[in-house]
């Protein structure tokens, strides 16, 4: 099939294109995790700034 006749080149090309969905997947489920904190802590910033 498609002139790859090694189940083993498959496999790895099988491998490749999961992980890629996985890293997908994992990216959209956690898109907005790094941006609250970092609200938080420059919001917290702003206020030590301010008090001084």
């Amino acid at each position: 099939m498609l002139g790859i006749d090694d189940p083993q080149i498959w496999l790895a090309y099988l491998a490749c294109i999961l992980s890629a969905l996985g890293c997908m997947v994992y990216g959209a489920l956690n898109w907005r995790e790094g941006e609250e904190e970092q609200a938080v802590k420059s919001g917290t910033q702003k206020q030590v700034i301010q008090d001084q």
